[in-house]
């Protein structure tokens, strides 16, 4: 796509431009609000239904949890059987009103979104895709987000609470707080709510004309000179979207910035809790404000640093402008390696997303686990029961915990071998600090993968022991060194075997987290099926379904009980294979 020069060529490329984009603007609007109440309903009732159907069992087992929980200390824990109704009574009404907006939301800019996107130069009969695309998905869609939602309240929460139940090691000590402090930290709180909120309201206020003005000129000048991400021809129509759309994403970030306020101003008492110091509290009340201000410059580029005061609020700690000094020197040192990069061709918007690297990166943990889970499934680690059990009731440990945790440790010890900086997650791709995003959710994931990567190296682990550790990481309990003598693990000593099994209980603890995401159960319960399919075409379950016929038979004198579990075997069997057959594309 040539890039107009000049100032009539630009002229007249943003007038021919927009008739074509107030077509699809009209198109797009029309579809999203035929489609948003459908979208709406789908999620508000399906949601509505999960929420209040499950509360009193959240109710009363939340409670129950606590009141059990060895991990955080007496006070705490009447401290927060007293507070607990108020959140517990607010959730249902916040989540059914949140289902609401996010349903229309999504109900209505996702056929908008879509109508622009079926403009694209690989789409063919765009016509025809302008008045269909967006709203069969969005309806689709919207049963996902029930069912993800869904995965969430069932699952996710009940194995937090089972993490919460669980019993503390003997060196831990249990989260609790002291009532000397109490008084303090109520008085911070009282007045660190009201001043955080009033004044990073105003700041907002204030940033706020700065956020859409320099949005929309940045918009405009990407949009008459095609640079930046609207350089190809499909991503034209978008960046009239995106100027027409840029005062609602300023208004959200005003709100989110209000809501956020709370949560800051509540913090202070946590801070005089763990300084022990009322006047580092307050400090913190005025130095917070000083840190939103300058998040907010950094964001919009505007004077670096805050002209509100910053005092120290932590003990023995780097004092601010010290601090913002050294990120200064940082900023200019990286910068001439980000002025370097240049945009990213897109040929669709979703292409565009796909881009994003924790998108990559999760993509790439559900392939991995399906080449290793073929793999195992033929070398006898991975059981048909498994399949079965992960399927019905999707709780086996092995394959939703073991597996991932498999194609991970794989991962880190290519890395390691390799000597890489980063993660070597296939032979294409690098994860290194330069080309992952600057996300905090992805930098708790990967961060801790990191540390295993330099403690793996440091082991230097050889191919007779990596060929072990696949069959310890899906059968072991990988509690004691001396549970590894059954499978003659290649190194006797006990040092190097305990630092390998805390690598490996590291691992399953990551894993476990990451399961409890609710898009990770949708996506390994296709997986399941995938390699429930894999055993059905190689012979494996054939050859499983015979062995237990010959077992049933030689033990049917035994009693009625054997004869039972045979059936239940066939059972599952038959009712995955149904379920495997009826889900359509399961890939």
């Amino acid at each position: 796509m040539e890039v107009p020069l000049g100032f009539l060529a630009k002229l007249w490329s943003f007038l021919s431009f927009l008739p074509f984009f107030f077509l699809l603007l009209m198109l797009g609007l029309l579809k999203g609000s035929l489609v948003a109440p459908l979208a709406g309903g789908i999620i508000v009732f399906g949601n509505s239904a999960v929420i209040i159907g499950l509360w009193p069992a959240h109710f009363l087992w939340t409670y129950y949890c606590v009141a059990e929980t060895k991990r955080v200390g007496l006070y705490l824990k009447i401290l927060g059987l007293i507070s607990l109704p108020l959140p517990l009574l607010v959730w249902p009404i916040l989540a059914i009103f949140g289902s609401l907006l996010g349903g229309l939301g999504y109900g209505f800019f996702a056929p908008l979104v879509a109508t622009f996107e079926a403009v694209g130069e690989t789409t063919t009969d765009k016509f025809f895709h302008c008045f269909i695309d967006g709203c069969w998905s969005t309806l689709k869609g919207s049963c996902t987000v029930v069912r993800d939602f869904t995965d969430f309240c069932f699952h996710s929460y009940f194995s937090y609470m089972d993490e919460l139940r669980e019993k503390v090691p003997p060196n831990e000590k249990p989260v609790d707080i002291k009532l000397s402090k109490l008084p303090s930290c109520f008085l911070a709180t009282l007045l660190g709510v009201p001043v955080d909120v009033v004044l990073i309201t105003i700041v907002a206020l204030w940033k706020s004309p700065y956020m859409l003005l320099k949005g929309w000129k940045r918009l405009l000048e990407d949009l008459i000179g095609r640079e930046g991400p609207f350089l190809e021809t499909v991503c034209v129509p978008f960046a009239g979207l995106a100027i027409i759309l840029w005062p609602l994403a300023v208004v959200m970030a005003v709100i989110s910035a209000i809501i956020s306020s709370f949560f800051l101003g509540f913090y202070a008492g946590v801070i005089v809790h763990q300084e022990d110091s009322l006047w580092l509290g307050l400090a913190y009340i005025v130095s917070v404000v000083s840190l939103f201000e300058e998040y907010v410059n950094d964001l919009l580029y505007l004077r670096e640093g805050s002209c509100l005061p910053r005092p120290n609020y932590r003990r023995n700690t780097t004092p601010p402008d010290d601090d913002r000094h050294d990120r200064k020197n940082e900023m200019e040192g990286s910068g001439s390696y980000n002025s370097k990069q240049l945009p990213q061709r897109s040929k669709t918007l979703k292409c565009t997303i796909q881009q994003y690297k924790p998108v990559q990166v999760w993509d790439w943990l559900f392939k991995s686990c399906e080449d290793n889970g073929r793999m195992l499934l033929w070398e006898g680690l991975v059981d048909v029961k498994d399949i079965g059990e992960s399927i019905l009731k999707g709780n086996c440990k092995k394959l939703s915990v073991k597996l991932p945790a498999w194609s991970i440790l794989q991962c880190l010890l290519a890395s390691a071998k390799s000597n890489a900086s980063g993660l070597v997650i296939s032979d294409e791709i690098e994860l290194t600090e330069n080309n992952w995003p600057r996300d905090k959710v992805f930098e708790w994931f990967i961060g801790p993968l990191l540390i295993l990567k330099e403690q793996i190296k440091g082991l230097r682990i050889d191919e007779n022991e990596e060929a072990c550790l696949k069959k310890l990481v899906m059968d072991s309990k990988n509690e004691k060194p001396e549970s590894w003598d059954d499978v003659r693990f290649p190194s006797q000593d006990n040092v190097r075997r305990a630092q390998l099994q805390a690598i490996i209980r590291r691992l399953l603890g990551i894993v476990t987290s990451l399961s409890r995401i609710p898009t990770f159960r949708r996506r390994f319960t296709g997986l399941a099926k995938v390699l429930y399919m894999e055993a059905v075409q190689s012979g494996v379950l054939e050859d499983h379904v015979v062995k237990s016929s010959t077992s049933e038979r030689g033990q049917g004198n035994e009693g009625p009980s054997d004869g039972g579990n045979g059936k239940n075997s066939r059972s599952w069997e038959e009712n995955s294979e149904h379920e495997v057959n009826g889900s359509g594309n399961i890939v």
